[in-house]
């Protein structure tokens, strides 16, 4: 896989600085795209001439300006989820990112939605062409993961920002429910970011939340592990990476574990989900289901800063389909309940692809995620 050579901090810091031009980061991340794309097919739609317009637009400005603390933005190339992408993408652009296309999400035809179609093809997992990238944040994992652009836009309804972000290697946040403006009629799907690392991820929030990101938690943060929420079947590499990556964690200072007066046990959101996404069906069973799990998810949280878990329940699968497995098992439960949680690389599985450990916080607590897993690059990857 080919490499960014420079992180979304890195390009905005030096085109503000002048020390080089939104006009030459944007054209080398058209030349990645152009040179990739035709085995990855992460992109639907490349904007390669208005791209490089915007980008002009941003060194006349800041030609005229000098540095400008209001672009903090100001440069990066950044791929956007679908070609409805740019609908939400407008408080990036306004803080100098150039969007330099539209990203694969998961073609007709499938009721599963860990794929992505691209405009050559499938899309396929940049570590292993013949398994899937997840989704349905497909191409934005991929674009990312393959070092196509820093940033991408994604949204989560049961997994989709997360399951990508894990399978592909990438750093994957999904905000609180309601937080962040959101078309979906359920409130189940919010927006995301993918990132190649956490300090990229808060850039993208402190533009979209108007928050700040801590360079450091105070630390260490106390945790709660659960390899399965109580209730989902992951396999069993999945779990021991993450549990591998928790230690990690713990012997770097970052976490401390500890363990809760009871067990996590929570309901099974899967048909709470599905009735609350089916027009017509009677949510009341739904809402009986979201307040369980709410009243245990507060149990762990009185007790923990942070949940973890693995962030999918098995390896990537091949493009044939994931089986009878739910990909979602343990992620769709904090789409239910409004949660954030941040997927952050938890190392290799045996087939040579990534998997991802979990973080989950309280409500509206994306900051202390992305300061954790922030810690974790620095202190941990080092």
């Amino acid at each position: 896989m080919s490499a960014v050579p420079l992180s979304a901090g890195e390009i905005a810091a030096g085109v503000r600085a002048r020390e080089l031009r939104a006009t030459d980061v944007v054209a080398a991340a058209l030349d990645r795209i152009e040179r990739a794309d035709p085995q990855l097919c992460a992109f639907v739609e490349v904007w390669g001439e208005e791209a490089l317009r915007r980008a002009g637009e941003v060194d006349a400005l800041l030609d005229r300006r000098g540095a400008d603390a209001s672009l903090p933005l100001a440069g990066v190339p950044i791929a956007v989820k679908g070609r409805n992408g740019l609908r939400a993408a407008g408080p990036l652009l306004a803080a100098g990112g150039v969007a330099v296309g539209a990203t694969s999400v998961p073609g007709p035809g499938t009721p599963w939605q860990t794929w992505g179609l691209g405009a050559r093809g499938r899309t396929v997992n940049p570590w292993r062409a013949d398994r899937t990238p997840g989704g349905s944040s497909a191409g934005a994992a991929v674009a990312v993961a393959a070092g196509l652009v820093p940033l991408a836009t994604g949204s989560d309804g049961a997994g989709s920002v997360r399951i990508p972000a894990a399978w592909c290697g990438v750093v994957g946040l999904k905000t609180t429910n309601g937080r962040l403006p959101s078309a979906d009629r359920t409130g189940l799907a919010v927006p995301g970011v993918l990132a190649r690392s956490a300090a990229d991820a808060g850039l993208w929030w402190a533009v979209r939340a108007e928050e700040p990101v801590a360079a450091e938690a105070a630390l260490p943060v106390t945790a709660v592990w659960s390899p399965d929420l109580g209730f989902a079947g992951p396999d069993p590499e999945p779990v021991a990476l993450a549990r591998a990556a928790v230690e990690r964690l713990e012997a770097a200072g970052v976490v401390r574990l500890g363990r809760p007066r009871r067990p996590l046990r929570l309901a099974d959101p899967g048909p709470a989900w599905l009735a609350l996404r089916t027009p017509g069906a009677d949510p009341a069973g739904a809402e009986r289901v979201r307040a369980e799990n709410d009243r245990r998810l507060a149990g762990v949280f009185g007790e923990a800063e942070l949940l973890l878990t693995p962030t999918a329940p098995t390896a990537p699968h091949g493009h044939e389909g994931p089986g009878d497995h739910y990909s979602t098992s343990l992620t769709w439960s904090f789409n239910l309940s409004g949660h954030p949680a941040l997927s952050l690389p938890a190392g290799f599985g045996a087939d040579g692809c990534p998997a991802g450990l979990q973080l989950v916080a309280q409500r509206g607590r994306e900051a202390l995620l992305l300061a954790v897993a922030r810690a974790a690059e620095t202190r941990v990857e080092g």
